[in-house]
């Protein structure tokens, strides 16, 4: 890839601070990882749906949805994988400067990719792995995506054809198999109240 020369990053007057302090809370990332079907956007809608009855300003950041804009020229190979994910760390990076709570839902595979996310966060991230087994996830398949897969028609699919490198010390690991919607989202704000994201 190649960078760019010659550019002087710009700051304006009003800082995150300021914009943090307007809204009453804390810019955030909230990572959702997992394989396809584990419940991640589910999870994602529902605690954006939460948090906006509560008067927190969030923004969503769904995988299929990013495909079908700024990500829209990448497929499913490895790097290409790593490039879908850099770019939404970087999206995420700006809003959590403008203070929103942004929601990714995104299987991110690989333990480096997420690992440079939470890096460009600067403390600010929130890794959760959505954890359902394959099975679970498997007869979900609200997509219809595992059965394409098992019959060979989608190439490197996450879980069939693809690894899936889980996290190791994920800030919340929430099992969609054992806990309802309403219970992970009741984890999910406790541990946002308790860290300080919501002022």
């Amino acid at each position: 890839m190649t960078k760019s020369t010659n550019i002087v990053y710009h700051h304006g007057d009003v800082t995150r601070a300021d914009r943090e302090k307007l809204l009453s809370q804390r810019g955030a990332t909230l990572w959702f990882t997992g394989l396809s079907g584990s419940g991640k956007s589910t999870l994602a809608v529902a605690l954006e749906s939460a948090l906006h009855e509560m008067g927190r300003l969030t923004y969503i950041l769904d995988g299929d949805n990013i495909r079908h804009g700024i990500n829209a020229n990448l497929g499913f190979s490895p790097d290409d994988r790593k490039e879908n994910i850099r770019r939404i760390a970087e999206i995420s990076k700006l809003f959590r400067d403008a203070g929103v709570i942004n929601l990714t839902a995104f299987i991110s595979p690989y333990r480096e990719d997420r690992q440079l996310a939470r890096e460009l966060a600067d403390g600010d991230f929130i890794e959760i792995h959505v954890d359902a087994p394959l099975e679970a996830c498997e007869a979900r398949d609200p997509k219809g995506l595992y059965k394409k897969a098992r019959a060979g028609e989608i190439p490197e699919f996450t879980g069939i054809s693809a690894p899936y490198e889980a996290p190791e010390k994920p800030e919340l690991h929430i099992n969609t198999a054992e806990n309802s919607v309403d219970e992970c989202v009741a984890l999910m704000i406790d541990y946002l109240k308790d860290n300080g994201f919501l002022g």
